[in-house]
């Protein structure tokens, strides 16, 4: 899961900081990921503002003093889901709930130290970028932990992930949250796992993974549409990571690229049965790669869905707006 919150007037300024903020974030067991690899994982970070700064002799919390956090604040968790248990596997992770509780708790230092009117209007002011569900599948409902396909159809479990995400942003209302950006899912019947896990040969996708990606997004665009709709002054936007994604690949060639199914780094056929271990075991350019390692883009595939969620410059994957018309000033 990703979530970013950064004050719009730096928001305007810099867009790729949607993805940049998770450069240090590193997945467990995985020493030599592509930076880009972070983007499905969790961040929250707040960026400066023009708030008063808190006295000197604030203390501070486990995630830093007020002063540091209203210039960033990362929460990031690899391998983190929707489901609490999504990649237990890997280890320790925080969950998408446990992240709001402590965004919650970051919001109540802030108050205790510029006073409650304060902390409120730099949250409201602020743009929240949520990316999660990618490890509810990969790590949990593929992989079917807990025996979950048998109690779940692949609709049934897109529902249940999209109403725990819904009241996961009605909480964020509930403590001034009123700008986010929530991101779908990426086409992960296309990653190069599942193209050696299926033995998909002509190097097709996996159909049945990505109708369930798609149905996740449809489910997901409906909800923000409803959330819209219970909550007007609440201004959330829709980005579809399928479509985007699915732009590139098809059209690989307009966007430089010309591998498009094997990863740059790993193991096995289209290197997606080992994952990524060694900067030995990568390829010579990721550039011209759309896959980084078994699951993850690269850093060329994450800065054009980032300009395509700031201002859908090569397609269109953001509703009911893009970012930089959702944080434009109104006009006079």
């Amino acid at each position: 899961m990703t979530s970013t919150i950064f004050n719009t007037s730096r928001a305007l300024q810099f867009p790729q900081e949607l993805f940049e903020f998770s450069r240090d974030v590193v997945p467990i067991n995985s020493p030599s990921m592509s930076p880009s690899s972070s983007s499905y994982y969790n961040i929250v970070s707040i960026s400066p503002s023009s708030y008063p700064s808190p006295s000197p002799a604030s203390a501070a919390p486990l995630t830093g003093s007020v002063e540091d956090m209203i210039q960033g604040v990362n929460y990031a968790s690899a391998a983190a889901g929707i489901i609490f248990s999504s990649g237990s596997e890997l280890g320790q992770r925080i969950s998408f709930t446990q992240q709001i509780q402590q965004l919650t708790d970051t919001y109540q230092q802030f108050i205790l130290e510029m006073g409650e009117e304060s902390a409120a209007n730099l949250i409201s002011e602020s743009v929240f970028y949520i990316s999660i569900g990618v490890n509810d599948y990969i790590h949990y409902y593929l992989s079917n932990e807990s025996n979950v396909q048998n109690m779940y159809l692949p609709w049934n479990f897109n529902q249940f992930l999209a109403s725990t995400v819904s009241q996961e942003v009605k909480n964020l209302y509930d403590i001034s949250v009123r700008k986010v950006v929530l991101m779908g899912l990426p086409p992960i019947g296309c990653a190069p796992h599942y193209l050696w896990k299926y033995n998909r040969g002509d190097g097709e996708c996996v159909e049945e993974i990505n109708d369930m990606i798609m149905e996740f997004n449809y489910v997901m665009r409906y909800t923000v549409y409803e959330l819209r709709e219970d909550f007007p002054d609440l201004n959330i936007i829709f980005c579809d990571m399928y479509e985007g994604s699915m732009d590139l690949i098809k059209n690989y060639e307009l966007y430089g690229f010309n591998v498009t199914t094997d990863a740059c780094c790993g193991l096995g056929k289209f290197k997606g049965w080992i994952m990524c271990m060694s900067p030995d075991m990568a390829c010579d350019d990721a550039s011209n790669h759309i896959w980084w390692d078994q699951f993850h883009p690269t850093d060329a595939v994450n800065s054009i869905l980032a300009d395509n969620v700031w201002n859908s410059l090569h397609t269109k994957m953001c509703y009911p707006m893009n970012l930089k018309d959702m944080v434009a000033p109104p006009k006079s």
